[in-house]
C-alpha cells in the first residue's frame, strides 16, 4: 500500500537547485563510512546526538540536513516526525514553485488494512532562489491513523519514505523504518502526535468555505467566510497539468486566484482543493472552478 503526495508538474520537482545523494537510514544499502559521515554531520547540525529508540519510537533515520523517525501515540495512531537543521525546510503535499512532496510506502506493515498520513498546515516560505515554498522549517509530526486488517490483533507498521530537505541546495532523504504499535498506553509522544493531528486543516462542506466567482479571463475571486480574523493565507491544489496561483487582494478579505497553467485537454468546472489557513482553525475543502470570460 502506497500512500503519496501530489506534485504539480514533474518539471518544477527540482525546483532548478543541484540535487545530491539520498541520505542514508538504518535499512538503507548505504555504506557504513558513509552512514558514519551522516551520523557526524547530524550532530554537528542538530547539536546533540540522536537519541535511541524506546518502546514507542524507532531509532533516528539519518540524512544530511534532517532526521527522521516513527513515533507511536497509541496502537492506532502514529506519527512521523522529521527534524531539520537550521535553515533548512521540508515541503507539504503541494511543495509550491519548487520541491517535492513525501511519499509513503507502507506494504510491508504487518496486519494493517491502511494508514492515512495526515499533514498539518503549511506555511509560505521563502526560498534562496527567490522562490516561495509551502512547507516547514525546523522539523514537523506527519500523523498516521492506522487500520488494522485485524482489530484484536497487534500491528507492525513498516514504512518507506521518501521527502526532500531544502536550503541553497535540495537534498532527496528517505527513511526504512519498522514499529510494533503498543497495545498500552502512557506513550510520551501522545502529546506531539495529536498536537500535529490538532494542526491539519479541517475538512468541510464548500458551502460553509466560501464563494469561488470568475474575476476576468484568467482567474477567480475567492471570498471566504470568516471567523473574525484577517490574518490568513491560502492554499490552491489543482489536478495534473494545472497550475492555479493565489494571492490576498488588498483588503484581505479575498483572494485573487490566477490561472497560471492549463493543459490542452483540460476543460471546466475544474476541480481545486483550498486549504485556508490562520484563523481559529484551518480547514478546507474542494470546490468547483467555473470557465473563465473570455
Amino acid at each position: 500500500m502506497t500512500q503519496s503526495g501530489p506534485n504539480r508538474d514533474a518539471e518544477r520537482t527540482a525546483g532548478g537547485r543541484t540535487p545530491a545523494a539520498a541520505g542514508g537510514s538504518p535499512d538503507n544499502s548505504t555504506p557504513s563510512g558513509l552512514r558514519g559521515a551522516f551520523v557526524l554531520l547530524a550532530f554537528m547540525a542538530f547539536g546533540d546526538p540522536a537519541l535511541a529508540a524506546d518502546a514507542f519510537s524507532t531509532d533516528w533515520a539519518m540524512s544530511p540536513k534532517s532526521q527522521a523517525r516513527l513515533i507511536a501515540a497509541d496502537g492506532r495512531l502514529g506519527g512521523f516526525e522529521i527534524k531539520l537543521a537550521p535553515g533548512a525546510i521540508t515541503y507539504w503535499r503541494d511543495p509550491g514553485d519548487s520541491g517535492v512532496p513525501p511519499t509513503f510506502d507502507f506494504s510491508g506493515s504487518i496486519n494493517v488494512a491502511k494508514v492515512e498520513p495526515i499533514l498539518p498546515a503549511p506555511k509560505r516560505l521563502k526560498e534562496s532562489d527567490g522562490g516561495v515554498a509551502f512547507g516547514y522549517e525546523r522539523g514537523v509530526v506527519i500523523p498516521l491513523r492506522i487500520e488494522p486488517a485485524d482489530p484484536s490483533k497487534p500491528v507492525t507498521l513498516a514504512m518507506h519514505v521518501n521527502y526532500a530537505v531544502c536550503e541553497k541546495i535540495c537534498l532527496p532523504a528517505a527513511a526504512r523504518l519498522r514499529l510494533t504499535m503498543p497495545q498500552v498506553g502512557g506513550s510520551p509522544y501522545a502529546g506531539a502526535v495529536e498536537a500535529a493531528l490538532s494542526a491539519a486543516p479541517t475538512p468541510i462542506a464548500p458551502a460553509d468555505f466560501g464563494d469561488l466567482a470568475v474575476d476576468g479571463g484568467d482567474g477567480w475571486l475567492f471570498c471566504p467566510k470568516h471567523d473574525g480574523e484577517k490574518a490568513r493565507d491560502l492554499f490552491v491544489e489543482s489536478p495534473p497539468g494545472w497550475w492555479v496561483a493565489a494571492a490576498p487582494e488588498p483588503d484581505e478579505r479575498c483572494f485573487r486566484l490566477l490561472l497560471r497553467e492549463k493543459p490542452k485537454d483540460g476543460s471546466f468546472p475544474v476541480s481545486l482543493r483550498l486549504t485556508l489557513t490562520g484563523g481559529a482553525h484551518s480547514v478546507e475543502a474542494t470546490l468547483a472552478a467555473p470557465a473563465p470570460e473570455e
